[in-house]
């Protein structure tokens, strides 16, 4: 995996070692087929956004709407079948009937939206390898990536029933975000509400 500290990288794991890992621990960790790498703490700004894009997916959500979408926290698993890969995306919508992993129960893998919110070590491997793997799931159709250092979101928007992915860069507080997704716009100005230092 290109642009992954290898600092945090264990040895070869089973399904079942990682799962048990992680219900022991403390620390979250990811599982890329066969490897488990422990996920660095994150910044004051990072947990922020985090907080921030979950409540404003909550806020513009109807619950039990014509869509059934419901925002779910990075407490939440993903996996990724094809690729035998469990992650922590920092958020996820589910459209519909929530499927949940045979293996763990506590890992979905049906996400609509998938939500990351950059940081200097992760940003290249959000970019490239990792999309890669969101790529894999049939269900997906926005990736959103949040950068923490100034007002600026990237969405990757998959149309209906084609390969090509469509970015759209959203700049500035004044700008609005636009998920087609699932019909609904965050103003920039709440996302990166109380977020300090931004450029």
């Amino acid at each position: 995996m290109s642009s992954r500290s290898e600092a945090y990288k264990t040895d070869h794991y089973t399904v079942a070692a990682y799962i048990e890992l992680e219900k022991s621990s403390k620390t979250k960790f990811e599982y890329i087929d066969g490897f488990v790498y422990a996920m660095a703490g994150g910044t004051y700004n990072h947990g922020l956004l985090c907080g921030n894009i979950f409540r404003e997916l909550s806020l513009a959500l109807p619950r039990g709407g014509k869509q059934n979408c419901k925002p779910l926290s990075s407490e939440i698993k993903l996996h990724i079948g094809s690729k035998n890969s469990y992650v922590h995306p920092d958020a996820m919508v589910v459209c519909g009937e929530v499927e949940k992993d045979d293996e763990d129960v506590n890992s979905i893998t049906n996400p609509t939206i998938i939500v990351e919110v950059l940081s200097k070590s992760t940003a290249d491997f959000d970019r490239s390898d990792k999309f890669h793997l969101y790529r894999q799931i049939p269900t997906l159709k926005e990736y959103i990536l949040i950068d923490q250092f100034q007002a600026k979101v990237e969405v990757f928007f998959r149309p209906e029933n084609a390969d090509l992915w469509r970015i759209t860069v959203y700049e500035g507080m004044q700008a609005t975000m636009i998920l087609e997704s699932i019909d609904i716009q965050i103003k920039l100005e709440n996302l990166y509400f109380d977020v300090e230092g931004l450029s």
